[in-house]
């Protein structure tokens, strides 16, 4: 692929990445609101709200690895569209619902249609350039992150303008016109399509038991899962922590917004760097410096007394979370073979899902018994945790005999 065709498959991935995120972070916080509109007024709300958080990643988990099968079989472009023209059919359900369960039904199928990220993840990671790699999910992060601190910011402003049923029309249409784009221009490699199908293909449970019968890419994937852990854990006790630290919990809100706005504008800022990072030294070593120091800063956010010196503590995790998806992703797609690479990258994204099921609940339930800095020292603890394992998930001989074209022959030792 030239470079003016793989620049135009980047930029039109960025786009979708973004535009399904900041959809997405537009829509959630909104949440309890539009449930009081549908008739959730009552003591239920709170357990509708529950359930229509976890919807998505219910049903996600299913299909992740379905859809990557399916991805390789034929083609990775048709999933990057199958999953925006989801989000975006989804996203218009909901704004036609009518009652809490029509809702849920629908955050449901939202999930059932499969995520934007782990659709990219595989096109990116079986299109870009030799030795771009981990550069491309880097960036493919930016996006994300780009997507989580444009949302919520404009969400509340767009809601309280227009109404959160006139949102969620907009945010579909715009979603689905970047589903139109990728399948106008997205461009698939036709002779890499052809190999891949030519070779045999593992089943599902044989492709798991291939992924983590790999020491170090088991060691990403259980780390992955405690990060997602411990920044969804982190996300449920956030905002009353925040609550504490402010005077009788004034303007407690507009500093949760502000501290997630600074933690994601530094993610968008770092990604490039930290792909860039994966491209040219160790990955492991590279999950471990951010993924310590991610810990380290959630750490110290137990000694400030004040909203305002969380600020920079914020922008350190931000900086340090960038590196962290991206390199369970990278380490991966470079540990599989072309054929596999989508259901293997679905795989992994249904243990990541796993990880952010687990944290939700565990931040809910420690918050019943332990005290909010105790909850917060928990969740930066899982950070520790998942440098510490992908420490000592040190490649085998086995690991390191296995190449795939598109992996330098430092990154295939590391």
């Amino acid at each position: 692929m030239n470079g003016l065709a793989w620049k135009r498959n980047f930029v039109t991935l960025w786009t979708g990445q973004f535009v399904s995120t900041a959809g997405l972070t537009v829509m959630v916080p909104l949440l309890p609101f539009y449930l009081g509109e549908l008739g959730g007024q009552t003591g239920a709300q709170h357990g509708w709200m529950g359930l229509c958080l976890a919807a998505p990643a219910l049903t996600m988990f299913i299909f992740s690895p379905l859809w990557g099968r399916i991805g390789d079989r034929i083609g990775r472009k048709m999933m990057v569209v199958r999953a925006l023209m989801g989000l975006a059919f989804s996203l218009l359900l909901m704004g036609f619902a009518q009652t809490p369960l029509q809702l849920f039904l629908c955050r449901l199928l939202q999930g059932a249609f499969g995520g934007v990220v782990d659709a990219s993840a595989a096109f990116a990671s079986a299109e870009a350039p030799q030795g771009n790699n981990g550069k491309t999910l880097g960036s493919l992060q930016g996006a994300t992150a780009a997507g989580s601190f444009l949302g919520p910011l404009l969400g509340g402003i767009l809601a309280d303008t227009f109404g959160y049923r006139t949102l969620f029309v907009a945010m579909a249409a715009l979603t689905g016109v970047s589903a139109l784009v990728a399948a106008w221009l997205l461009h698939e490699s036709k002779g890499a399509s052809t190999a891949s199908q030519a070779e045999p293909r593992l089943p599902l449970f044989a492709a798991l038991r291939s992924l983590v019968q790999k020491k170090e890419t088991r060691a990403f994937i259980v780390a992955g899962i405690c990060v997602q852990s411990g920044i969804y854990g982190l996300t449920v006790i956030f905002a009353p922590y925040v609550q504490s630290m402010t005077d009788g919990g004034e303007r407690a809100a507009t500093w949760v917004g502000v501290l997630q706005a600074v933690m994601w504008l530094a993610t968008m800022v770092a990604s490039p760097w930290w792909g860039k990072q994966n491209d040219h030294k160790p990955v492991r070593l590279n999950f471990f410096v951010a993924a310590l120091g991610c810990g380290i800063s959630i750490w110290l956010q137990l000694l400030p007394t004040s909203a305002a010196w969380l600020i920079p503590l914020r922008m350190v995790q931000g900086l340090c979370f960038a590196a962290l998806l991206p390199s369970v992703y990278f380490q991966v797609s470079r540990s599989s073979r072309r054929q596999d690479q989508g259901m293997n990258i679905g795989l992994t994204n249904s243990c990541l899902v796993g990880g952010q099921v687990m944290g939700s609940l565990a931040g809910a339930g420690l918050t019943g018994f332990l005290s909010l800095p105790t909850v917060l020292f928990c969740m930066g603890s899982l950070f520790v945790l998942g440098a510490c394992v992908v420490a000592g998930g040190r490649p085998t001989n086995s690991d390191r005999t296995f190449h795939l074209p598109f992996v330098s022959r430092n990154d295939q030792v590391s």
